[in-house]
């Protein structure tokens, strides 16, 4: 069991809590567990409760689900306090804490992994059935004529070639922008961005154009992975440097 999930089963909501309500708290689920073994742990440093201005322990949820680890992991694992210590300093640094058999503290597979962003697949070239009128651009994505306007000014948004229907991809970009809007962005705003995945799908036309050329069918092949592969890593890329550059700051 982790910290984090040791910590949700931690009981009252309240912000501090005793000694003797850590202890009620855990005595069901280990028996032998006295305040003095709370104590001790204190003392060996794997808990760091505050204390109140008489120097009364306040314990936080934190702390007893840290309790909760150490108690488990000395009971179902026999780990020694040196150990599960090293557990706990890799858990406290983000990492996932070092497996039994040995070896260090690892990054967690979910930091890495493109949670939550479009794979390769999502970038196989699709034909879009939806043909959208102006008017009904407008209405699906909750546009200003003037709004729409701007978007092809700019490049945004454009019908589709030879014709003057809108596909999918164009409301969903029409409906992103007009939820930006909302923050005051305008069509303006959003030049960066167009200019910015222009040059990320040249340079991954520069990659593969070597392969295309060829003519062998499974040349072509290998290309369009390596385009699907290249353009889900440029979104991963991007995702995770706006955030980077965000800061902790800026998200409170």
């Amino acid at each position: 069991m982790s910290v984090g999930a040791a910590a949700g089963a931690a009981g009252p909501g309240r912000a501090f809590m005793s000694i003797g309500e850590v202890l009620g708290l855990l005595r069901p689920d280990f028996a032998d567990i006295t305040i003095s073994k709370i104590r001790f742990l204190e003392d060996e440093g794997l808990i760091k409760p505050e204390r109140t201005s008489s120097g009364y322990r306040k314990f936080s949820r934190e702390d007893v689900g840290r309790l909760r680890y150490v108690l488990a992991a000395q009971r179902d694992q026999y780990l020694p306090l040196r150990v599960i210590k090293e557990h706990l300093d890799a858990i406290d640094r983000g990492l996932e804490p070092p497996a039994l058999g040995g070896g260090g503290p690892k990054v967690p597979r979910a930091l890495v992994a493109a949670e939550g962003l479009p794979g390769p697949e999502a970038f196989r070239p699709e034909v879009s059935e939806m043909r959208l009128s102006r008017a009904e651009l407008l209405e699906a994505a909750g546009l200003e004529p003037a709004q729409l306007e701007q978007l092809e000014q700019y490049g945004l948004v454009a019908p589709r070639a030879g014709g003057v229907h809108f596909d999918g991809d164009a409301l969903v970009i029409a409906k992103t922008v007009a939820e930006m809007a909302r923050f005051g962005i305008e069509a303006r705003h959003l030049r960066p961005f167009k200019a910015a995945a222009d040059r990320e799908i040249g340079l991954l036309e520069q990659v593969v154009t070597p392969l295309v050329r060829q003519r062998n069918p499974e040349a072509r092949a290998r290309a369009d992975e390596a385009v699907r592969e290249l353009a889900a890593l440029s979104v991963k890329l991007h995702s995770t440097l706006v955030r980077a550059g965000l800061g902790p700051g800026l998200r409170r």
